[in-house]
């Protein structure tokens, strides 16, 4: 008979998670080096997207990162004329965001969609940096393209298996 912790051990070991975590952290390091190499201001945001594009298998990831990157792209777009045009505040950002919703909704968007355009927005919008907002926009959306980009070939390069536990 197996004790507890042994037993556990191996549920442990079954469920994926050990094989899933090393996959996340692989291509992370990975996504963070290349923007890095690349001398990407704020490297960091291929890692995050990369660490979001690996929480799914290659068939749900793909589809995911298209309406991703439309949504950064997206965010990108709208955050750099409205920070070039109109000065920062509340009322200039809750303004945005819903404009955002509204402009998914209208190109059939889904709210992964919209969840990077307003994360981009916000970045965008409200980050205090000496650069453009246009060049702060371009910044982000090459980080985060990266990042998709990474998770998808560590996807599809290597492929998780369906763990045998929860």
């Amino acid at each position: 008979m197996r004790s507890s912790p042994a037993r556990w051990l191996s549920s442990f070991w079954a469920s994926g998670w050990v094989m899933h975590s090393v996959r996340s952290a692989v291509a992370a390091v990975v996504s963070l080096l290349v923007a890095k190499l690349l001398k990407m201001p704020e490297a960091y945001w291929a890692a995050i997207t990369t660490i979001v594009v690996m929480q799914s298998s290659l068939g749900a990831a793909w589809p995911q990162s298209i309406e991703r990157f439309a949504g950064d792209a997206l965010g990108c777009a709208s955050g750099a004329a409205v920070a070039s045009f109109l000065p920062p505040s509340w009322l200039v950002y809750g303004v945005g965001i819903f404009a955002l919703g509204l402009t998914c909704a209208a190109l059939r968007l889904n709210r992964s969609a919209y969840r990077f355009a307003g994360l981009t927005f916000t970045i965008v919008i409200l980050l205090n940096r000496p650069e453009k907002p246009v060049v702060i926009a371009l910044h982000r959306f090459l980080e985060v393209s990266l990042g998709i980009a990474v998770g998808l070939a560590m996807t599809a390069l290597w492929p998780e298996r369906e763990p045998t536990g929860s």
